[in-house]
Parts: structure tokens; sequence; C-alpha cells
């Protein structure tokens, strides 16, 4: 109604008028005396301030109404407006309670040795120090699903009771080549064949069948106790990356990558995995676990590189991203898993992400010289949340965390930033 969309000012003078004019129909002066109202003229005033007082709040509901339309234009336009989210502050009030022993040990992932159980080095070490992740790889996992369970609930139990918060549990589960199970557990097609599937029969289908499958592994892997996946690789293949990646990309086109990763996240998070997309910004060269990495672009090219990251990410699809070892001379000196410039004001303040960064494991050669838990402590430093140990390293890396916080390297705000974001997911996935 054009009357509602008035301001309330106008809408009350409006009123005025009509009722001046309503006067004038009923022959009700407005400073009448008592001996000049006949009983008809006062049902007819009475009638008309009846009328007046029921329209009136559907205008005042307009003005606010129209006045919270306004608000939420001004949040759009950078005038915020704080929402409370409870899982949120839940996480936040979790972290703060967190000793520096509890704090160092969130940030970290470790690996285990064992298949079926645990051997008594891993118990020990996890009792005293008990991880905020846990990652797999095939010596655990090359045997029969119930012992696979067993191992992963003796293995949480462990950490849960000397946390008082359970663990991530992880493994590398991209499909092809890049399957830590027997056959027949969980299995996944490559990511290449997927987009040949798209060339050869059209897009949509590549992609429901992919969502589809990475449901149904998911499944599989949520069933063994399993709740966070280091994939999809959200890369698009291209000269740089061509020849470490290979059928591990979804194909050369961005755009379709961008939405294959999409698919393949919606399918494991929908099975109640949680996805880490890597590798940002992106690999280079040869194996990185060999050879050193360098994505020698300039910033415009490197934002191209990064579509599909930039992609997830605006879309709330990437809640985990893993940060690789790669060299990025056109933005810092260091390596992307050691630079502020890289995670944080890139990644974080310019992309916007706001999940939990992971960073790849620092005994890769493309890690540089330093010890792991220098690595490690340089990483958190400069934004990541969680760095990868092995079992022989959890003890000198942890110590090596406590330390930094106690003689003010590392801030214990920046600790419980990264717990805080660590929680806040253990939160959703209904570990908490």
């Amino acid at each position: 109604m054009l009357f509602a969309k008035l301001p309330l000012y106008f809408q009350y003078l409006g009123f005025t008028i009509v009722y001046h004019i309503l006067k004038g129909v009923t022959g009700v002066r407005l400073c009448a005396s008592a001996r000049d109202f006949s009983e008809k003229s006062f049902m007819r005033f009475v009638l008309v301030s009846i009328i007046c007082f029921l329209l009136l709040p559907s205008c005042v509901k307009c003005e606010m109404v129209n006045r919270s339309k306004n608000e939420v234009n001004d949040t759009k336009n950078g005038d915020s407006i704080d929402i409370i989210d409870p899982i949120r502050l839940r996480a936040e009030e979790i972290a703060e309670g967190l000793d520096d022993r509890l704090l160092s040990a969130q940030v970290l992932i470790s690996g285990i040795e064992g298949k079926g159980k645990l051997n008594d080095n891993v118990v020990a070490l996890l009792t005293e120090f008990p991880a905020g992740g846990i990652m797999l790889f095939r010596y655990n996992l090359d045997d029969d699903n119930d012992s696979i369970r067993a191992l992963l609930s003796q293995t949480s139990a462990l950490v849960t009771g000397g946390a008082g918060i359970p663990p991530f549990i992880a493994v590398d589960h991209e499909g092809g080549t890049v399957n830590r199970f027997r056959r027949g557990t969980a299995g996944l097609p490559s990511a290449e064949s997927y987009w040949e599937l798209a060339l050869t029969q059209d897009r949509q289908t590549a992609l429901e069948k992919l969502e589809s499958d990475s449901f149904r592994a998911g499944r599989e892997l949520k069933d063994l106790g399993i709740n966070l996946n280091f994939a999809p690789v959200a890369e698009y293949l291209n000269d740089a990356n061509r020849i470490f990646l290979q059928s591990r990309s979804y194909g050369p086109d961005s755009l379709f990558t961008a939405d294959a990763a999409s698919a393949f996240i919606s399918g494991m998070e929908r099975a109640g995995v949680l996805c880490v997309i890597k590798h940002f910004p992106g690999s280079a060269g040869n194996d990185p676990h060999y050879s050193a990495s360098v994505l020698g672009a300039d910033k415009g090219a490197l934002d191209n590189i990064v579509y599909p990251f930039t992609f997830l990410i605006s879309r709330n699809r990437a809640r985990a991203v893993m940060a690789a070892h790669t060299a990025v001379p056109a933005l810092d000196t260091k390596i992307a898993s050691l630079s502020q410039v890289v995670m944080k004001d890139w990644l974080r303040d310019e992309i916007g992400f706001n999940g939990i960064l992971i960073a790849d494991d620092f005994s890769m050669a493309s890690a540089g010289g330093q010890t792991p838990e220098s690595s490690a402590i340089m990483s958190v430093i400069a934004g990541a949340d969680m760095v990868l140990v092995w079992p022989k390293d959890l003890r000198r890396t942890h110590s090596a965390f406590t330390a930094a916080i106690q003689d003010g390297r590392l801030s214990r705000e920046r600790m419980r930033s990264a717990a805080k974001r660590i929680i806040y997911e253990k939160i959703l996935l209904g570990l908490l």
C-alpha cells in the first residue's frame, strides 16, 4: 500500500486530514461542546475514532519493517549487526578453560603406531599428550573393518579421557590411488574419472555421481570411526602441478574443479565427515615429499590458480583448508605454510576463510631444513590452527609449544583462537 510506505510522521498527518474531512461529513466539530453533540453525531465520532485507532498499529508495523530492512541493508554495506552463535560461544568457553598443556595438544594431529590396537609406546604418549587429532595410514588400516573400529575406538577413548575433548580421526581418502584401505572398503574412483565422465556424457551427470559416491564412501568412513578427510584436492590441473597431481585432480577446467570439489564435500558432510580442501595455494613441480615446490606466478595469476578455493570459501563449502609447503615468491620469501602473508593476509583476510587451517606434514622435503617442532611453531604463529606430527616427534613438538607459550614467542590468544575453531567444528560434528 502506497500510504503505508510513507514515513510515520506523514502517516499521522494524513490521518489528521482524513479526520477533519470525516468531521465535516459527521458534523462533529473538534471543539464541540456537550450540547452541540446529538446522539447520532456522537456515534459517528466514536466510529471514526475506532477506525483511526485500528489503522494506526499497521502503520507503526510498516515503519518498523522499513527500519528493519534499512538495518539489513546497512549490514550488507558494512555496518554489521552482531548475531550470537551459541555453538561458537560454547567453543570459546571450552577453549578459554584449557591450560597450556591442553592448548598445545589441541593443535596437534598425530600419527599412531599399531593395527587392531595401539602399541604401548603410543598409549603412553597419547595419555600424556592427548592430541587434538589422529591421522591414519595404510599400516593402521590394512585390516578388517572390525579391527579398524577397535583401534579407533581405543584411540578416541584414550584421548578423550586425557583431554575431555574427543579427537578428529583423520585419513587421506581422495579416491583412486589415494586410498589407505583394503580393496572393497569405502572405494572411490579417481578424481580424474569424473572429468572424463563430464566429457563423455555431461557435467551434471558427473557431479551427481561424484556426490553419490562420496556420500556412500563417507558413510563407510563414519561407520569405522573416521570423521575428518584430508580431501578433496581443489587444484585444477595445470602445467605447474601436472607432474605431481596427475589423476588426483578433477581436470584442467577450474569451474568444473570447483563444482566437483563442492560435490565431494556435500557427499562427505552429509555422511558426517568433515573435509579438508587442499593444497592451498597450489602444488608445483615434482612430488613435494621429496623436492622443493615453487609457484612462480604473479598475484594476478595466483588469484586465477586459487579460484576453486575462493569459490568454495565464498559459498561456505570450505570448513577446513590444508596449507601447502609451496614457495610463492611473488608474495613472500617464506613457504605458504610458514607465511603470514599467504595464510592470514591472503587466505583469511582477502579471500575470507574462517575455518580450520591445517599445515601439511613438516617432515616433507619441501618444508625446508628446520626441525619439525620449530616449523610447527612458526606455522601456528603465522596463522595455522593445526599441524601434523609423527609419533616420534609428538613429545618434542608438544614440549616446544608449551615452552613457546610460556616464553611469549607464541601468544595464548593465538593458541586459543586456534582451539576455538577446532572445538567449534568438533561440536558441529557431534563429538562434544
